[in-house]
């Protein structure tokens, strides 16, 4: 398994892949060195993230390979269908897989998400409108929610 650590304005970034795609994006609150060079097989997806910071780019087109149940591929599968910009519920995500019972479920995959920004699990917002949890901390949930705002304004929560 590939990795290198690269630099993002909400912190370091550790990005993890090999030939089969990429399995992780996490940032570490820890004071990692930034790689040197970044191994080919995670070279794109560090380009893409470093466009998407700029504001360049909305969409991600990379090869995907994150570990996970089943349940948990079909909820990181339906936040890839959220459009950049806009938010969802889970109770949203939960009847888009069918079954609005689901809604612990989904927040609980929606957590264990391993693609960060590139599996927009930022985009789920409670029903009532309110941030909910974000393993990334709220600040980054907030940061990434005004960042991908179409009004740009001073805040958005």
């Amino acid at each position: 398994m590939d990795t290198a650590f690269i630099s993002t304005p909400l912190g370091i970034a550790k990005l993890a892949g090999d030939s089969d795609g990429l399995s992780s994006i996490t940032v570490v609150d820890t004071e990692e060195i930034l790689s040197k060079s970044i191994p080919s097989t995670l070279k794109n997806a560090s380009e893409q993230l470093q466009e998407y910071f700029e504001g360049k780019r909305d969409t991600f087109q990379m090869k995907l390979n994150p570990q996970g149940t089943d349940f948990q591929k079909r909820v990181w599968d339906a936040l890839c269908l959220i459009p950049y910009g806009k938010t969802v519920s889970y109770l949203e995500i939960s009847k888009t897989l069918g079954d609005v019972k689901a809604i612990r479920a989904v927040a609980s995959a929606n957590g264990k998400n391993p693609l960060w920004i590139v599996v927009p699990c930022h985009r789920v917002i409670g029903s009532d409108g309110s941030l909910t949890g974000y393993a990334g901390g709220l600040h980054r949930k907030k940061w990434l929610l005004n960042h991908e705002s179409p009004v740009k304004q001073q805040s958005l929560f």
